[in-house]
């Protein structure tokens, strides 16, 4: 029986397209995690996320393709590439490192606009919102009013129909 020789591999990958500030470091951390890959996610200051990777090579190249093929919803990949390296044995678990936010100390302008918007169209929604209850309270009220209307008129031929009854009645000599 022949033993399998087990090959190591390095990987740095660099991750282009919206992969800030929506989690991706994470989602990369749990796969490296659960196919035993070590080394590290950062975001860099351009927008793209860095990886920088170690481990079995067959766990390396399952990583990429989970990347690559499965990325979270929430991220969008526009371009990804990986450089393959010789292994160094260099890290002992897997890390996301930087900040979580491009520019944490202060986000930049685009990204307030971005946020700015985000709030703008939650302020129409809230708006549409409430012009959507003031419709509903009016339409309740106009519900009570025919209801009102409708007793009123109900009661009214009740009363009627029960004069009717009793002039027939005492026309054919009941009670």
């Amino acid at each position: 029986m022949k033993a399998e020789m087990i090959r190591w591999t390095r990987a740095n990958i660099m991750i282009k397209g919206d992969v800030q500030m929506a989690g991706f470091r994470t989602f990369i951390n749990n796969a490296a995690d659960s196919l035993n890959v070590k080394g590290f996610a950062d975001n860099l200051e351009d927008g793209s996320v860095k990886v920088v990777c170690e481990g079995k090579e067959e766990g390396i190249n399952e990583f990429v393709n989970s990347i690559k093929e499965n990325p979270p919803s929430f991220a969008r990949i526009e371009e990804m590439n990986v450089a393959y390296e010789e292994y160094k044995g260099e890290f002992n678990s897997f890390e996301c490192r930087g900040a979580d936010i491009p520019k944490e100390e202060g986000a930049g302008e685009n990204e307030m606009l971005a946020l700015m918007r985000g709030f703008d169209k939650q302020d129409l929604m809230i708006e549409k919102q409430d012009s959507m209850l003031d419709k509903q309270d009016e339409t309740i009220k106009e519900i009570k009013g025919f209801r009102e209307d409708l007793r009123a008129y109900m009661e009214e031929r009740f009363e009627r129909i029960e004069r009717e009854i009793e002039a027939i009645n005492a026309k054919i000599g009941v009670f």
